[in-house]
């Protein structure tokens, strides 16, 4: 073969590939801003000094909340006492105190717990119930919110769309409140794996069996690239190790990250945890089209 030929059949076989890949996209809109920004915040414990130090914390942002609607998403899954399974109490009081301290029109926790039935024995047994009404707060259980059938904007899993809760999908400013914890299937269990928590039990089962079946991080990544979450506050104080999410040990980070990128916070999370982000299929994905994955795009706020 001469070099005319070559460059010739190279061409072919470089636009071929070229073809065959945009053909794989599976997503529709590329969604990472130019640079994230994630700040580190130090907290020895769980205690009310957590109000001041989020909102300092949200203020190094200069987040433009004033007149929206909030909805904080933690990560409520099941009780079990002596495990730190889920996203504590006073860091989603804290946080509901800060975004109105910041003139929110209104701040609302909703959470679709994957495990556990009962949301309002949750509620009690977690002291969230208290919390918020302390704070006279409302929550809304979204296994069982008002549901609008939603055309997905990726397609990973196959499933093409699904019924998610009208509370989400009506506010102006969703927040992922994640327990950072490591994940017997998808590795690490983070911001955006926190999402999942949006599909209601009562169409898709407990613990999101439909989703399990479609692969979890496929849908990940579907319902990421569908509801995408403006803001993260990820509750490291404590967080999991081992056998995650539910049955690992108590790791003391004794830390709060905030960012506004489900994705940069993620890949700083799975670093800080001594885990590359590339060996996390949905959040190395999630990279290419959800937000930021490298340290060069992403900003430390001091």
């Amino acid at each position: 073969m001469n070099r005319r030929d070559w460059l010739t059949a190279s061409a072919a076989v470089t636009g071929s590939a070229l073809t065959m890949r945009l053909q794989r996209r599976k997503y529709s809109r590329d969604l990472r801003p130019k640079i994230s920004r994630v700040a580190t915040l130090h907290a020895d414990q769980y205690s009310d000094k957590l109000d001041q130090l989020v909102f300092d914390g949200l203020r190094l942002f200069h987040l433009d909340v004033r007149g929206k609607s909030v909805l904080l998403k933690p990560n409520i899954v099941e009780y079990i006492p002596g495990k730190p399974v889920n996203t504590d109490a006073q860091l989603i009081g804290a946080a509901v105190e800060a975004f109105l301290r910041l003139d929110a029109a209104s701040v609302m926790v909703g959470e679709g717990p994957g495990h556990h039935r009962d949301t309002d024995l949750l509620l009690y047994e977690t002291g969230l119930g208290d919390q918020l009404a302390h704070r006279k707060i409302a929550f809304v259980d979204l296994n069982r919110d008002e549901l609008i059938r939603t055309k997905l904007k990726a397609n990973f899993s196959g499933l093409g769309h699904l019924w998610l809760p009208r509370t989400v999908l009506t506010s102006d400013f969703i927040v992922s409140m994640p327990k950072v914890k490591t994940h017997h299937w998808t590795g690490v269990t983070l911001s955006m794996k926190n999402m999942f928590g949006i599909v209601p039990g009562c169409r898709y089962g407990w613990p999101k069996n439909v989703l399990h079946w479609a692969g979890i991080h496929e849908s990940i990544l579907d319902i990421c690239a569908t509801v995408r979450s403006q803001f993260v506050i990820a509750d490291a104080i404590v967080a999991m190790e081992g056998d995650g999410p539910l049955n690992g040990s108590s790791r003391y980070l004794k830390t709060v990250v905030l960012a506004d990128d489900p994705v940069a916070a993620d890949s700083t999370l799975t670093r800080f945890m001594g885990i590359r982000p590339d060996r996390v299929a949905h959040i190395w994905e999630a990279g290419r089209f959800i937000g930021n994955l490298h340290q060069s795009v992403i900003s430390e706020l001091m």
